[in-house]
C-alpha cells in the first residue's frame, strides 16, 4: 500500500462517491477508481460497495478505515515535526464553521492565521442548512475536518472535545408597530401565538430556542426557515413574523425592536470543537491556541 492509495479510499469512504472523492482530491474520476482497484487488488479484498446510488463499505473496509487515518496521521506528525526543526508549519488546516459566529471575526481570525503561518494552506468548510453543527461534530470526529466552530447544548461525541468560547444572549426582534413592541423586556410565556422566522435544526441558536420553550411546556410555530442572520430582519420587516436573535450582532434600525426575554436561558454558546481521540497537527493546534488567546484578550 501507499499513501495516495489511503488517502483515495479515506475520500471515497467519506464522500460515498466516487465523483465527489476524485474531485476533492483535484484528480479524474478513472484515476481514482484505478487507485482503489489496485489497493483491493494488493490487499486481494473487496473494500467498497458499488451501487448506482452511493458507495458503502465492506466489512473489509470498515476494518481499514481508520488505520488508514491513523497512518495518514502519523505522516502528517512526522511532516509536522520536520518542519519544526526547518522553523516553519506546512501542509493544510481544514477547518468546519457555521454560517455566522457572532462576535467571532472568522476572516480576522484566518488573516492573521495566515500572516504567521504562509506555508499552511487553509481550507474552510460551511455547515449545510440540512446539518448544522451536528454536522460538522460528526466531520471532526471521522478526521474530515481538524477544527470546527459549533455551537450545541447538551451532549455531545465523547470522540470530540469542546473548548467553550462566547456566549451571546438571544433577544426578540419584532417591528416597532408590534402589540410587544413598547415594552424592554417580555416573557417567554406571551410568544406561544406568534409565527417565527429561525434556522433549521441542528443549528445552534435553533436548539438553545427549541429548549427554553420546551422547557416552559410551550408549542412553537416556526414558520420560515433561514441559515442567515442578516435575512431574519428582512424577513421580519415583510411581516413574516418574529425571531429570536444575537443581540450584539443584530442592527434593529429605526422600524425594528429588541426586547430582552426573562425566565428562559436564552444563551447561545459557541465552541471550538477538536479530536479528543487523534493527536491534532501543529497547524490545528496553533490555530486553536490563536483562538483562545484572541478571544481571551
Amino acid at each position: 500500500m501507499d499513501l495516495r492509495q489511503l488517502e483515495c479510499f479515506i475520500a471515497v469512504a467519506e464522500e460515498s462517491s466516487f465523483t465527489r472523492a476524485a474531485s476533492r482530491l483535484h484528480i479524474v474520476q478513472s484515476t481514482m477508481s484505478a487507485t482503489i482497484a489496485s489497493l483491493e487488488r494488493e490487499l486481494d479484498t473487496i473494500l467498497l460497495l458499488r451501487t448506482t446510488r452511493r458507495v458503502g463499505l465492506t466489512d473489509a473496509g470498515l476494518e481499514l478505515l481508520p488505520k488508514a487515518r491513523a497512518a495518514l496521521d502519523a505522516v502528517r506528525d512526522a511532516r509536522d515535526a520536520v518542519h519544526a526543526v526547518k522553523g516553519g508549519l506546512r501542509g493544510t488546516l481544514r477547518i468546519g464553521t457555521m454560517s455566522s459566529l457572532g462576535l467571532i471575526d472568522l476572516p480576522a481570525l484566518l488573516g492573521q492565521f495566515h500572516r504567521e503561518h504562509p506555508a499552511v494552506t487553509l481550507h474552510l468548510e460551511t455547515a449545510a442548512s440540512t446539518g448544522g453543527s451536528p454536522r460538522l461534530i460528526t466531520a471532526v470526529a471521522e478526521g474530515r475536518l481538524d477544527l470546527a466552530f459549533v455551537s450545541l447544548s447538551g451532549r455531545t461525541s465523547v470522540a470530540v472535545h469542546l473548548c467553550d468560547l462566547v456566549s451571546t444572549p438571544l433577544d426578540l426582534v419584532v417591528l416597532r408597530d408590534h402589540r410587544l413592541a413598547d415594552r424592554t423586556e417580555v416573557s417567554i410565556s406571551e410568544l406561544a401565538d406568534e409565527s417565527f422566522i429561525d434556522f433549521p435544526l441542528g443549528y445552534g441558536n435553533r436548539a438553545v430556542t427549541d429548549r427554553a420553550f420546551a422547557a416552559e411546556g410551550i408549542q412553537r410555530r416556526v414558520t420560515i426557515e433561514i441559515t442567515d442572520i442578516a435575512a431574519g430582519t428582512d424577513f421580519i420587516r415583510h411581516r413574516l413574523g418574529v425571531a429570536l436573535l444575537p443581540r450584539p450582532i443584530v442592527s434593529t434600525g429605526d422600524d425594528l425592536v429588541a426586547l430582552r426575554i426573562t425566565g428562559a436561558d436564552l444563551d447561545w454558546p459557541i465552541s471550538l470543537a477538536k479530536s479528543a481521540e487523534r493527536t491534532s497537527g501543529a497547524a490545528a493546534t496553533a490555530f486553536a491556541h490563536l483562538v483562545e488567546k484572541r478571544l481571551g484578550s
